[in-house]
């Protein structure tokens, strides 16, 4: 590794048959799955709300969001199942994720640019794709994930 390569921890998990990163900075917490309130009118892709130590925080459905179908999974991984919180323009949001994988440290150089069209997530979504043995690692970019618009509705949920 180069002096200068930087180096980014992503937080990885399972949504499907796929895995995703995440950059470890921009997740504030996994918690374990919990009761989620669904809430009238909401958007589809929007499961409920979570009361997370008195901050009401909107629960995404990232499987209804990109059409990705829901794994069958062991036992014990349904333990490692949960959401993610993340911070959008100081907005707390949790993102449901079927198993959470560890931790990863990659060089900034070791990423590829996203292909155009990647297990029906758009290229928008995604900042790049980590080659990792004979798998793949799909790094999304939060910051995108959601339209001005619906980061609005969701700031609306959350307060």
């Amino acid at each position: 590794m180069a002096e200068n390569d930087k180096q980014l921890q992503l937080v990885t998990f399972q949504l499907g048959n796929e895995k995703y990163g995440i950059d470890i900075m921009e997740v504030n917490e996994i918690v374990k799955m919990q009761d989620i309130r669904p809430i009238p009118n909401a958007p589809p892709y929007v499961e409920g709300i979570y009361n997370l130590r008195g901050i009401i925080i909107p629960i995404i459905n990232l499987h209804r969001r990109f059409k990705i179908k829901k794994l069958d999974f062991s036992e014990e991984d349904v333990l490692l199942s949960g959401f993610i919180i993340i911070s959008i323009n100081n907005t707390l949001i949790g993102v449901i994720i079927d198993k959470v994988l560890r931790v990863v440290t990659i060089t900034d150089n070791s990423i590829h640019p996203p292909p155009r069209m990647l297990t029906g997530i758009g290229a928008e979504y995604i900042s790049g794709v980590y080659k990792e043995d004979d798998d793949y690692l799909v790094i999304l970019d939060i910051e995108h994930l959601f339209d001005p618009r619906e980061l609005q509705q969701l700031e609306k949920i959350s307060t």
